[in-house]
C-alpha cells in the first residue's frame, strides 16, 4: 500500500531554544548545498582533449572519495537534447576501458517543456571499478529492530533467494545455536553476506553456510554486503550495543513490523544509531498480513518520530526503482531516511531493497598510507590453526607475516605477535586495508591471552594503554542526579568496560546536560584514540559523548 495522502514535505520546525539535544544529533554538514551536479560545469560533449582529461580527473577523484565507486549525472545547460544526451553518454563509456571500470545505466530524468520548448534530459550512471577476484568493496550493514520484527527472516529472504513460508523458515538459515533455533529468537550476533557483481547482478549459492560457498561468492563479487542481525529483546541489548559499536556499521537497517508499529526498542535502536551517526533506513515488513488502516497508522507514528526534533530526518517513501535511485544519491547527507515496504512471504518490494543496498558506498575513510590499526572483536580457538582473532582494520595494511604489537594486557602492556593467515569473509588472502574486515591467524599466542577490545597496531608505533580519559557527555536520560565517583559501562569500539567518574566540569549531572568528564577504568586500561564516539549506560541511564583526551593519571586531583 502507498502512502499517497500523507505530505512528506512539511518537516516538522525545530525550536532551537527548547531542545538540548537536536544539534548533537544533526549530521555534520547539514546545511551545506549538496554538490550533485558539480559535474554540470563538465563539458560532455564533443570535448577537446583538455576537457577529456578534466573529465577523466572528475570521475578518478569520484572514484576514489568513495573507494572505488560513484553515481555520476550526466547533466550540462540544465539538460540535453534527447540526440545530445545520447552523444554525451558515448563520452561517458569512452572511460569504461580507459578507467578499467563498469558502467551502468541507472535512470533518466525528463523536464516538462513549456510553450512548445524541446524536452531535456538527465541521466544517472554508477562506475564501478573492476577488482581483483580476491578484492571487493565492504559494506556492513546493522540489522536493528525490535524483537518479532521479522530481521532474521528478511535477512535470510535477503541473501538465500527464497521466499518465507510465513513460518519463520527463512530464518533458521541464519542461527547460530540450538536455542535460537527453537525460540526463534536471535541471541548473538550474526552475520551473512549478500554479493553483487560489476553489473548490479545478485551473486548468491544455495547453502551459505560452508565456507566455500562464501569464498565463491566473494571471488564472484565486486562488492559483498555483510548484515550483522543483532538481537531485538531487551535482555540481549548489551550485545546490540557491542554489535553497533564494535562492528563498526557504514549503515543501519532498522526493521519495523508493520503489525506492531515503532513499539518496544525500536527508539531505543533508533536513538543508538543517531547517537554514533549512522545513516538510518526503514523497512516495514509484514504488510501482506497487516490491515491497511494499521498500516497507516504505523506510518503516521514512524513520519512523527523521523521529523522530531532529537531525529530530525526527512522520511522518503521508496514506491519506484527512480525513487531508489535519488535516495542513494542523497543518503550521504545522513538528513534522509528511506522507507521501504516489504512482504517476506509474497517477496513485493524485495528487489527495491536489493538495489538500493546495491547502490550504498563504504563510508569509511580507508588511510592506507598510515600504520596499521585493528581493532579486535571476537577471538576463536580453530582445531589445527591455534587462536584466530577477527575485527576491523581501520587504517594503514596488514600483511601476512607482518609483525604487530598486542595489546594492551592486564597491565598496559603490548607484546609483539606474528601474523600466520589472513582470511576476508572465509577467504584466504594476502593483505587487509583500512576499512575492511579480517580474520588473523597468530602464532605463539594463546586465547586465556587475549580478550575484545584488544588492539593490533603497527610495530612502528609505540601505543600507550589508557588507564584514565576525558570526555565530552551528553546525558540523554537519568533518574535523578550523576556526582563523581558514579560507575557505569562505557562501550567504545569493541571496548566494553567499567568505568568510574573521577572528575566533571559541573557539580551535577541531570537529563539533557553537557559536560567535559573525566572516567578512569575499574578493571585494566584500554587502547583509545581522540575523537571516538562512546556509549555510557548503567541500568535506564544512557549518555553519549566523544573522546578529547586519553592516557591521563587515574588519580583524581587532590583540593
Amino acid at each position: 500500500m502507498e502512502t499517497k495522502d500523507i505530505n512528506l514535505n512539511n518537516v516538522a520546525p525545530i525550536d532551537e531554544k527548547n531542545s538540548k539535544i537536536h544539534n548533537l544529533f544533526a549530521p555534520d554538514g547539514l546545511n551545506q548545498k549538496s554538490d550533485l551536479n558539480e559535474n554540470s560545469k563538465l563539458n560532455w560533449l564533443d570535448p577537446n582533449e583538455a576537457q577529456l582529461e578534466s573529465l577523466k580527473l572528475f570521475i578518478e577523484a569520484e572514484l576514489k572519495k568513495f573507494n572505488g565507486e560513484a553515481i555520476i549525472t550526466i547533466d550540462q545547460n540544465n539538460g540535453l537534447t534527447i540526440d545530445e544526451i545520447n552523444s554525451a553518454e558515448k563520452t561517458l563509456f569512452t572511460f569504461q576501458q580507459k578507467l578499467n571500470t563498469t558502467i551502468i545505466f541507472l535512470k533518466e530524468n525528463r523536464s516538462q517543456p513549456e510553450n512548445g520548448k524541446t524536452v531535456k534530459f538527465t541521466r544517472d550512471y554508477i562506475i564501478r571499478t573492476n577488482k581483483e577476484s580476491d578484492d571487493f568493496i565492504e559494506i556492513r550493514v546493522a540489522v536493528v529492530g525490535n524483537v518479532d520484527s521479522g530481521k532474521s527472516t528478511m535477512l535470510g529472504v535477503l541473501t538465500h533467494g527464497i521466499l518465507d513460508n510465513g513460518r519463520g523458515d527463512a530464518r533458521t538459515r541464519l542461527f547460530r545455536h540450538k536455542h535460537e533455533i527453537e525460540s526463534g529468537r536471535t541471541s548473538s550476533v550474526g552475520n551473512d553476506i549478500l554479493g553483487f557483481d560489476s553489473h548490479g547482478n545478485v551473486v548468491r549459492n544455495a547453502n551459505l553456510h560452508s565456507n566455500k560457498d562464501w569464498e565463491e561468492i566473494c571471488q564472484k563479487s565486486n562488492k559483498v554486503i555483510t548484515f550483522v542481525d543483532l538481537a531485538g529483546h531487551e535482555k540481549y541489548l548489551k550485545t546490540t550495543v557491542f554489535g553497533m559499536t564494535g562492528h563498526a556499521p557504514d549503515y543501519c537497517m532498522l526493521m519495523v513490523g508493520s503489525n506492531m508499529g515503532a513499539v518496544g526498542m525500536t527508539k531505543e535502536h533508533l536513538g543508538l544509531a543517531l547517537a554514533l551517526n549512522i545513516p538510518v533506513f526503514i523497512v516495514l515488513t509484514k504488510i501482506d498480513m497487516c490491515p491497511p488502516n494499521v498500516l497507516q497508522d504505523t506510518i503516521k507514528v514512524l513520519l512523527k518520530i523521523l521529523k522530531s526534533p532529537g531525529c530530525r530526518k526527512l522520511p522518503y517513501p521508496v514506491v519506484t526503482s527512480d525513487d531508489v535511485v535519488t535516495c542513494a544519491k542523497n543518503f550521504t547527507s545522513q538528513r534522509l531516511c528511506p522507507i521501504f515496504q516489504v512482504s517476506n512471504v509474497s517477496g513485493k518490494n524485495i528487489d527495491l531493497v536489493k538495489m538500493f543496498l546495491n547502490l550504498l558506498h563504504s563510508r569509511m575513510e580507508h588511510r592506507m598510507n598510515e600504520p596499521a590499526e585493528f581493532q579486535i572483536d571476537e577471538i576463536f580457538s580453530v582445531p589445527g590453526v591455534g587462536t584466530v582473532v577477527s575485527g576491523t582494520c581501520y587504517k594503514g595494511k596488514i600483511q601476512l607475516n607482518d609483525n604487530m604489537k598486542l595489546g594492551p594486557d592486564l597491565i598496559g602492556h603490548f607484546r609483539n605477535v606474528v601474523i600466520k593467515g589472513i582470511h576476508r569473509k572465509r577467504m584466504p588472502v594476502k593483505e587487509c586495508a583500512g576499512g575492511q574486515t579480517a580474520s588473523f591467524a597468530l602464532k605463539k599466542i594463546k586465547r586465556s591471552e587475549l580478550r575484545k577490545g584488544m588492539v593490533l597496531i603497527s610495530d612502528k608505533l609505540e601505543p600507550v594503554a589508557s588507564w584514565a580519559f576525558e570526555a565530552e557527555i551528553l546525558i540523554l536520560h537519568h533518574p535523578t542526579t550523576i556526582s563523581a565517583n558514579y560507575q557505569a559501562m562505557v562501550h567504545c569500539g569493541s571496548i566494553r568496560q567499567t568505568a568510574t567518574i573521577l572528575e566533571m566540569s559541573l557539580e551535577h549531572l541531570r537529563t539533557g546536560d553537557k559536560a567535559l568528564v573525566k572516567l578512569g577504568f575499574i578493571k585494566n586500561p584500554e587502547y583509545l584514540r581522540t575523537g571516538l564516539k562512546l556509549i555510557f549506560r548503567e541500568g535506564r541511564t544512557k549518555a553519549i559523548g566523544t573522546i578529547t583526551q586519553v592516557n591521563l593519571s587515574p588519580t583524581p586531583k587532590l583540593n
